[in-house]
This record gives structure tokens, C-alpha cells and sequence, in this order.
């Protein structure tokens, strides 16, 4: 996976938060609602066909392109379609790398191919220095940051998934964290609940995937906007 961004490929910065959109399952609804949370948007390869039958134009399109047909990418303007060949990484992590805001909103990377979804995880997992939320037809999954605090409802369903060697303490769930070494071939935390009110979470290294529930996109994202993030490898925190 490329670290940085490719050389001759624009950084897409907002000041507000971005909607990522991919070309996999898009539920109706799905944009409309990120787009009312997260303004700017953002395509990856052939998520401009969906962008474009919905009546939006990306602000930009990242990928390799070989997904987008010849007819839709003449339709979008030349400076804002960004091609990026090399094949080692997917084209949301392509785009997710190129963009800078203070929350990415993934919408229609989910509900399709296994193997796809499976990567947009692994991307967030090895970003970890990236706030991004992918959004689901059921939930909603984050790499969660150092330290988060979600204002969720008692017996709120909040499942912890590792994708490295992770611990990490909490404050407001039915069963406790604290002492657990999480691993994914190890130990998990599927199906954990809140007691109600204030959830806090605090992790020692990065890894930790975190699920709940797609009533709380709100709630999810203001705690995520509001968190510090990981280092960059090599580098200091993104604030």
C-alpha cells in the first residue's frame, strides 16, 4: 500500500467533512444523507456514476480508472478526474490519501463484494492517522482514535473488531474492556452493550476497529471530529 500521495495527483482539502463515494451497494438514501453531514464530494473511480445519476459532480475523482466508462468521465471536468495507475493499493485508498478534512463519510464501499469491503477496512486500519467513517446499510465503522467519547443510548449495540494487537479501557459498557489483549485470530468484541449516557474509550495503539449502530451516524461523527488521531508512521498526530 502507498504511503503518500502520487506525485502530479492534487490533494483535495475542505474545511468541512468529505463524502466519499465508491461504485459498490448505494441504498437509496445513502448519499442524500451523507451528503446533509459531510457537503464536499469526492468519488472513487466508477463511484462517479453513481455521483452523476444522482444528479451530483464530484468535486474530484480519484482511482485508476478502469472501472469509469469513457461517456461518464467526459462528462466530468478534466482537472478534477485524477488517474493513478499504480496497482498496489485500491481506489479508496487512492482517494482516501489525497484528501484532507476533518472527516471522511464512505458511502457504497459496503453489502457488495467481500473482498472489497474486507480492503476498505484494512485501509482505514493502516491510515490511522485519518478520521474516516464508513457507512453501512445496517452500521457504521471507524478505526478508532486514542481516545473517543459517544453520548449513545443504554443497550446500544457498540462491537469492537481488532485488526492488530490492541487494548484499551472503557467507561459506560455492559462488559468490560480493560485487561483484555485483543487480536483478530485471538480475541474480538462483537456485540458489547451501553449502559446509557457518556461511552468512553481509550485505546494503547492503533488497530481497533469500532461498529455501531447507522441511527448513531450523528453521534458517531461528532465524537470522531472531535478525537485526536494516530501518528502518521514516521511522523507526528494530525489534529
Amino acid at each position: 500500500m502507498g504511503d503518500n500521495v502520487s506525485k502530479g495527483a492534487p490533494v483535495f482539502r475542505a474545511d468541512r467533512g468529505v463524502t466519499l463515494l465508491g461504485g459498490g451497494r448505494l441504498s437509496p438514501g445513502d448519499l442524500a444523507a451523507a451528503l446533509a453531514v459531510a457537503p464536499h464530494l469526492v468519488a472513487a473511480d466508477s463511484g462517479a456514476v453513481a455521483a452523476l445519476a444522482a444528479g451530483h459532480m464530484p468535486e474530484a475523482v480519484y482511482g485508476d480508472m478502469d472501472s469509469l466508462p469513457a461517456d461518464i468521465r467526459a462528462r466530468i471536468p478534466r482537472d478534477r478526474v485524477h488517474e493513478l495507475t499504480e496497482q498496489s493499493s485500491t481506489d479508496f485508498d487512492k482517494a482516501l490519501r489525497h484528501i484532507r478534512a476533518p472527516v471522511v463519510l464512505a458511502v457504497g464501499f459496503t453489502g457488495a463484494r467481500v473482498d472489497h469491503e474486507l480492503a476498505v477496512y484494512h485501509a482505514i486500519a493502516a491510515r490511522p492517522d485519518t478520521r474516516c467513517l464508513v457507512l453501512g446499510a445496517q452500521d457504521l465503522v471507524m478505526h478508532a482514535p486514542p481516545r473517543l467519547a459517544l453520548d449513545l443510548p443504554e443497550g446500544t449495540r457498540l462491537s469492537l473488531f481488532p485488526m492488530a494487537d490492541v487494548t484499551g479501557r472503557a467507561e459506560g459498557l455492559v462488559w468490560p474492556i480493560d485487561g483484555l489483549d485483543f487480536h483478530p485470530s485471538r480475541r474480538i468484541g462483537t456485540s458489547n452493550q451501553t449502559r446509557g449516557g457518556l461511552v468512553e474509550l481509550c485505546f494503547d495503539g492503533p488497530g481497533m476497529l469500532l461498529i455501531v449502530p447507522r441511527a448513531h451516524l450523528a453521534v458517531a461523527l461528532a465524537g470522531l471530529a472531535a478525537a485526536s488521531v494516530w501518528p502518521r508512521a514516521g511522523g507526528e498526530a494530525s489534529l
